[in-house]
């Protein structure tokens, strides 16, 4: 009987560990597929103040199609900087409809701000010249941002 008892107790034991080591895992931001006209782009969603706060900060490269989608609670004039991060970046402010408001350029390991010069609902980061190379200004769209929120 004692036997019986130990064995069911390390069994629930090895279950409740195993429960908090699943639970413990890191999630990666989950990513979404955007459209600027015909460019294709596979974008990290940040959408949590955990996630916003490190946004692509300590990476070292970052595939051409790829970047990070800022997502934010409330329409504001928000600002990016990019203390930590490696990558040299081009950031797109966009409404909530997705139009493009304005393009900043930001240097690696700066603490400049970068500021939405209008509220802005969204903050797509890619690196550095992706917009300027396809002709994507102010009024230009980006599908697929509207429906997605944030939390706090």
């Amino acid at each position: 009987m004692r036997s019986r008892i130990l064995t069911l107790l390390s069994g629930a034991l090895a279950i409740a560990f195993f429960t908090a080591f699943v639970n413990a895992e890191p999630s990666m931001p989950r990513p979404v597929s955007l459209f600027a006209g015909i460019h294709h782009v596979e974008a990290e969603l940040a959408a949590t103040l955990d996630s916003r706060t490190s946004g692509l900060m300590h990476r070292k490269s970052m595939p051409t199609q790829h970047g990070m989608l800022f997502v934010f609670p409330v329409s504001a004039k928000h600002c990016m900087w990019m203390k930590n991060t490696y990558l040299p970046l081009s950031v797109a402010f966009l409404n909530e409809q997705g139009t493009i408001i304005n393009v900043e350029e930001m240097e690696p390991q700066t603490e400049n701000n970068h500021c939405a010069l209008k509220p802005a609902r969204y903050a797509l980061e890619m690196n550095a010249g992706w917009f300027k190379n396809r002709g994507l200004e102010p009024g230009s769209r980006i599908a697929g941002v509207s429906k997605l929120t944030a939390s706090y």
